[in-house]
């Protein structure tokens, strides 16, 4: 290792000789007195820096608030690489081993600029280095204008979110084609502000371009409230979701109780009876081909039918137990007002045109968000429910492929939930169609957002497929390395800072921002915020009074399912 001086760090003019007159001293450039350390090892990402502590220390008083945190960890320096500038952030420091007062630290290269030759600025950034300095090159502290150039956004759309760290009015922008063409991932623990962060992105999105379509699967019933002006709210007791919609591996899923050898079985009888049952509907004459999977409308009662025909064969494989486990469940699920909002007699019309444009907000009337509440859905189809929706987004955008591109994004937040690592779950149908949208989603107009609060239970599969992750402070050890292995290598002195991050602050890093950033978002009017507060005990426990009305009201509500009716 080359070691440093601290006095080299100096602007001293040399001596002149004895016999000739002493020279005029050169006027330093701009940058000259900000002035902090020098190159002593590179490599092709990580490289290795001395800081003189004591520049550092003349800095920390400095009014401009980017030179006052110079050298820090999470900081950014530069270097001149003749009429460029080389960006990088510092990952980490420790003091030299036998020169005191210098501080050996890794650096990430980010990008390049232009030097403006007047004030020594950085214009023209761009993510990603040409050239390498060598070994004793000198090191700068950034200035808050060369932050502004370096963040700046250009001209492609995008939205502003917040400002970027340590900068006082630098704003962190995110573009939209790149963010929403690649999917992203908003990641971040209970309690920093992952519903606000995505309530804002959400409602950018939507003033930028009012004639989106976006869905929303809400499974707390926590954004209702935050879109109530510019979206379309949805529960179970206006989703009026046809249960003919589902394919054959989600009514396996409803209908099947059944495991191993016995579910088998079970659904190849499903297999038969669904398939006639489809075959009497007025819109089997006119398709050309119908299978278990075509969404045909059929009548519930045909089922029950058919499967009470198999069971009344003498010539049948197998004895009665199958058929009364199938015929037993849908009877149930018809019965029980719980499941009215998908297995009413009311939705055996063919309604799926209107369905479809009324999810997908075609056309979106100043409205391009839809809020799917799923709170009120019984847990036991929930999954299927969100795998209906999905595969709906999916589906409806592989056969629009010959018509004008309409893209679609699905946002779906608790997604640990739904596309669980295959440690957790290794089989499911919201699991499969989420995972193939992550996958081919975006050649076909489908964007996929994921936000979770635990992303080591996410598939690494999917979370891989993310092109933008944010990621707000993560407490737990294993969710900081799941996202540390998804962010690109140019990340890691980011990544560093993401346990010591405040709320609502994030990392954004990938294809929907130029170089990764640090952002503390704006905030976001209360109209426009989503019903996510945490309950304060310090003071809802010191009220007192209309306790029996509030429980007599809550009974009621429980014994009625009143969710069906919009009641909250």
């Amino acid at each position: 290792m080359v070691e440093l001086n601290p006095r080299n760090f100096q602007d001293r003019a040399p001596a002149a000789p004895a016999d000739l007159p002493a020279m005029p001293r050169m006027a330093p450039r701009p940058a000259e007195h900000l002035k902090i350390g020098e190159v002593v090892e590179i490599a092709g990402s990580s490289s290795q820096v001395l800081l003189d502590a004591s520049r550092l220390a003349t800095l920390t008083d400095h009014n401009d608030p980017s030179v006052s945190m110079a050298g820090q960890v999470g900081s950014q320096v530069k270097i001149r690489m003749g009429s460029r500038w080389l960006v990088a952030n510092v990952r980490t420091q420790r003091m030299h081993q036998r020169e005191a007062g210098l501080i050996v630290c890794q650096i990430d290269f980010l990008g390049e600029g232009e030097e403006e030759k007047l004030t020594g600025r950085i214009f023209n950034f761009r993510r990603g280095v040409t050239r390498y300095p060598v070994p004793g090159t000198p090191l700068f502290a950034m200035t808050s204008a060369d932050l502004k150039q370096v963040y700046a956004a250009d001209s492609r759309p995008h939205i502003e979110i917040g400002t970027v760290y340590p900068t006082a009015d630098t704003r962190g922008a995110l573009y939209v084609d790149a963010l929403l063409g690649k999917h992203f991932a908003l990641l971040g623990s209970t309690g920093t502000g992952k519903s606000t962060a995505a309530a804002l992105i959400l409602h950018r999105i939507c003033d930028m371009m009012p004639d989106g379509h976006i869905v929303m699967i809400d499974p707390h019933g926590e954004y209702s409230t935050a879109f109530s002006e510019n979206g379309a709210l949805f529960d179970v007791g206006n989703l009026a979701m046809p249960y003919w919609l589902m394919n054959f591996e989600e009514h396996c899923e409803v209908f099947l109780t059944s495991s191993g050898a016995d579910r088998q079985t079970d659904a190849e009888i499903l297999a038969k009876c669904l398939l006639s049952a489809r075959m009497k509907s007025k819109a089997a004459i006119n398709a050309s081909r119908v299978t278990v999977d075509t969404p045909i409308p059929y009548m519930l009662s045909d089922l029950v039918a058919n499967i009470q025909n198999e069971m009344g064969k003498l010539d049948k494989a197998t004895s009665s137990a199958p058929f009364l486990r199938i015929k037993g469940k849908i009877e149930e699920m018809k019965a029980d007002p719980r499941y009215t909002f998908m297995f009413s007699g009311m939705l055996v019309g063919d309604n799926m045109v209107d369905f479809i444009a009324r999810i997908f907000r075609m056309p979106a009337e100043g409205k391009p968000i839809s809020i799917i509440d799923v709170s009120g859905v019984p847990s036991d189809i929930t999954s299927t429910v969100v795998a209906v929706l999905s595969r709906m987004v999916f589906d409806f955008a592989i056969w629009s492929r010959k018509d004008k591109i309409t893209p679609v994004l699905l946002v779906c937040e608790e997604a640990h939930r739904y596309i669980p690592s295959d440690r957790v779950l290794e089989h499911s149908a919201v699991r499969n169609v989420l995972s193939r949208i992550a996958k081919e989603g975006r050649k076909y107009g489908v964007s996929l957002g994921l936000i979770t609060q635990r992303p080591s239970d996410l598939s690494e599969g999917v979370l891989s497929q993310c092109g933008t992750i944010i990621a707000m402070r993560l407490n737990n050890d294993r969710d900081q390395a799941h996202v540390r292995s998804a962010m690109p290598e140019g990340a890691r002195g980011f990544l560093d800072s993401i346990p010591a991050l405040r709320n609502r602050e994030c990392i954004i890093c990938g294809e929907g921002v130029s170089i990764p950033i640090r952002v503390a978002f704006d905030d976001l009017a209360e109209a426009r915020r989503p019903a996510s507060d945490d309950p304060l005990f310090s003071s809802l426990w010191c009220e007192r009074g209309g306790e029996m009305e509030m429980v007599s009201r809550v009974v009621s509500r429980w014994r009625n399912q009143g969710n069906q009716s919009g009641q909250r």
